[in-house]
């Protein structure tokens, strides 16, 4: 449900919202890009890496490429990354499993997923396994993510992990503790930010989604939402969504440069 500025411009859902649909979702080339790697590591079920700043759209190409697997052959175990232990990290899995854990053992907890991947593998289907906010890994998570991927003697690929982070995400992956993981990436991709021309289409995409048949951003108000976001698809979701609310407060049908500057005032 949009606010007064919804009402004011006639919106029919929320504009900017981050649960966009699949559907919806601009396909720029990064997000494609992300989409081919993403492809790639689970037909050989090795390791992609996808690297982005904060905001640039990691999480939302991962949601799209697994859209594209057929629930019916590929079960998706999703997790965020923390940075604590290993066991933490088998527990989530275990979660993502629907096996309920209650003992802490590292070995317990290997033996139990690579059991419940098994068990999957028997009902035709194919694990795919995406860590999201990889980047804040402990290097020595990475060494046992190394050993949970091997079966039969390393012989038979079983499990694609996807991970996705920050760029030092990259940095972590070449220390010698995470070599033996890494030596398994098979293809790498970064998400790049819009340029200015991209910001305005994605502008204009998003309010077409709302509900708005017109562009209620001036050319200088699209500049300055691009400078103000550095291309990042967040922070310009966050300006532009303020910047419609303080058009809409000084009943404005087009939004400025000067909206844009309030709005900015608003975020960090």
């Amino acid at each position: 449900m949009t606010g007064h500025y919804g009402v004011f411009y006639g919106f029919q859902k929320e504009p900017f919202a981050q649960d966009i649909q699949v559907a919806d979702m601009i396909k720029s080339e990064s997000v494609k890009g992300a989409r081919k790697r993403f492809d790639f590591a689970v037909q050989l079920a090795a390791i992609a890496v996808i690297t982005g700043d904060i905001g640039s759209g990691k999480s939302s190409a991962l949601r799209y490429a697994s859209s594209t697997l057929h629930p019916s052959e590929y079960r998706i175990l999703y997790v965020t990354a923390t940075s604590g232990s290993v066991t933490e990290l088998y527990k989530q899995i275990c979660h993502t499993l629907n096996v309920e854990t209650k003992g802490t053992s590292k070995a317990l907890l290997t033996k139990i997923i690579r059991s419940g991947l098994m068990q999957l593998l028997q009902k035709k289907q194919k694990p795919v396994l995406i860590i999201d906010e990889a980047s804040i890994l402990r290097l020595d998570v990475f060494t046992e993510l190394h050993t949970l991927m091997q079966f039969q003697y390393d012989s038979r690929p079983v499990l694609p992990v996807i991970l996705a982070g920050q760029n030092n995400l990259i940095d972590n992956l070449m220390f010698m503790q995470s070599r033996s993981f890494s030596s398994r990436v098979v293809a790498r991709g970064h998400m790049e930010t819009l340029n200015r021309d991209e910001m305005q289409r994605y502008l204009e995409h998003h309010l077409s989604i709302a509900g708005c048949k017109h562009n209620l951003f001036s050319e200088q108000a699209v500049t300055a939402i691009h400078q103000g976001s550095g291309g990042l698809l967040r922070r310009a979701n966050n300006l532009a969504r303020g910047a419609l609310v303080a058009a809409a407060t000084e009943k404005c049908d087009i939004v400025s440069a000067e909206h844009v500057r309030i709005a900015s005032t608003e975020i960090i």
